[in-house]
């Protein structure tokens, strides 16, 4: 679980960086659940884009994104949310 410290400094972070991912009308499948799974171990803060055709509501999207990697939910914000997993190989950010 993340502290109000830590979702700030991630939040911070994530502006800068560019959505690598888009959900749309077919929402979260298996295979993105994989590349979600492999970009948050090399990255550990990945922004996904929800499109408008979108069966369901981002924030539906994002909680079953969590639960099905494993991560923390930073932030939703319009058609976009991110999150953040602690590598256990290569870990790149320090948190406060």
């Amino acid at each position: 679980m993340l502290t109000g410290k830590q979702r700030s400094y991630l939040r911070s972070l994530a502006n800068n960086i560019e959505p690598i991912f888009q959900v749309g009308k077919g929402g979260i499948n298996e295979n993105m659940v994989k590349q979600f799974n492999e970009a948050l171990e090399a990255r550990e803060l990945i922004k996904v884009s929800v499109l408008k055709n979108s069966a369901d509501d981002i924030r539906t999207i994002c909680n079953e994104a969590a639960e099905l990697t494993g991560s923390e939910i930073v932030q939703v914000i319009g058609n976009k949310f991110v999150l953040y997993k602690e590598s256990k190989e290569n870990k790149v950010l320090e948190l406060p």
